[in-house]
């Protein structure tokens, strides 16, 4: 008899295993924090001892890059990057849309916008593998902004910060609340404004 079919399921038990304990550890990190991530409490959620994780895991930082992976795919899905970029009516509109999913996403999970969207665990960065998909959300969200005009990077810098701003402030100011969840909007019309202002000055000036 071969010896593939026990070795599949040896695999499939290592990978179930492997994804019990990234969700016990965004349950802790939800509970306690992103540094409050024990393994000594991970183990007794997922039933084993702390030791026997790192067979699964080889540090604690690897376990917040599954968890960094896992965060940025769950956002990928929100904004359907795997159908690639689609502006369908007004592209004002869909910019707002987007603006609002982001806003929504971060300050739905503290924890989850923390690890993705700021260096909150010292010395961690995430694994070529996870960035890559961070790359792709936000090529993907590049993309979107070059149809209402945004084609530079101070321009889409500015959008990252005036988008995480709201999240931090609707996270930080009221939580489960939708007080700056509102002024997206508003935001991404300020922004585009702003964005036709230097486009007629370049115009005049040329």
């Amino acid at each position: 008899m071969s010896g593939k079919p026990n070795v599949d399921r040896k695999t499939i038990r290592r990978q179930a295993t492997r994804a019990e304990i990234v969700v016990a550890s965004w349950d802790l990190v939800r509970e306690h924090g992103l540094a409050g991530l024990a393994m000594r409490d991970l183990g007794e959620r997922v039933g084993m001892r702390a030791q026997s994780i790192y067979s699964y895991f080889a540090s604690k930082h690897e376990i917040y890059d599954a968890m960094f992976l896992e965060g940025y795919q769950a956002f990928a899905d929100i904004l359907g990057t795997s159908k690639g970029v689609q502006v369908e009516g007004d592209p004002v509109a869909v910019a707002k849309e987007t603006a609002k999913h982001f806003v929504q996403f971060c300050s739905s999970d503290p924890a989850r916008y923390q690890l993705l969207f700021q260096r909150t665990i010292p010395g961690f960065e995430p694994s070529p593998e996870s960035y890559a998909v961070a790359i792709e959300v936000y090529e993907h969200t590049r993309e979107l902004l070059a149809a209402v005009g945004v084609h530079d990077e101070a321009t889409l810098d500015l959008w990252t910060a005036t988008m995480t701003g709201l999240a931090d402030q609707q996270i930080s100011n009221d939580p489960g609340g939708d007080r700056w969840l509102r002024l997206t909007d508003r935001a991404v019309e300020m922004l585009l404004t702003d964005v036709q202002t230097q486009t007629t000055e370049k115009a005049i000036k040329a």
